[in-house]
């Protein structure tokens, strides 16, 4: 299995930018798919990003391209989430997730516990 873990959640003002991490245990990391997801209170889960196995291709959500950027240290164990130009809409629980395919619409099925980020204004 795989344990993660996010960081870097706060509280910013309208246009501001913030960097989450998440921190990947457990098996080779190399092996896994890593995806970032986010929910805002009473609304579902939504996907944001995701990059592959292996780094390279990524994938947007279109409310955030060109503002969010995702990408991954294989010898960090690590996976990051640049968000840019950030709005009041973007405020949600962060969560990092990661799954063993590369296929477009496979299953997430390792989850990290969240981390809050609060755009003001």
């Amino acid at each position: 299995q795989v344990q993660l873990v996010e960081s870097g959640g706060g509280l910013v003002q309208a246009g501001d930018s913030l960097r989450l991490s998440c921190a990947a245990s457990g098996r080779t990391f190399s092996n896994y798919g890593m995806g970032w997801f986010r929910q805002a209170p009473g609304k579902e889960r939504e996907f944001v990003a995701a990059i592959k196995r292996r780094g390279g291709s990524t994938y947007y959500a279109d409310s955030v391209k060109g503002r969010f950027t995702i990408s991954r240290d294989n010898a960090k164990n690590t996976v990051y989430l640049q968000m840019n130009s950030l709005k009041p809409e973007d405020t949600a629980v962060y969560y990092c997730a990661a799954r063993g395919s590369d296929y477009p619409y496979a299953e997430y099925v390792y989850w990290g516990q969240g981390t809050q980020v609060t755009v003001s204004s």
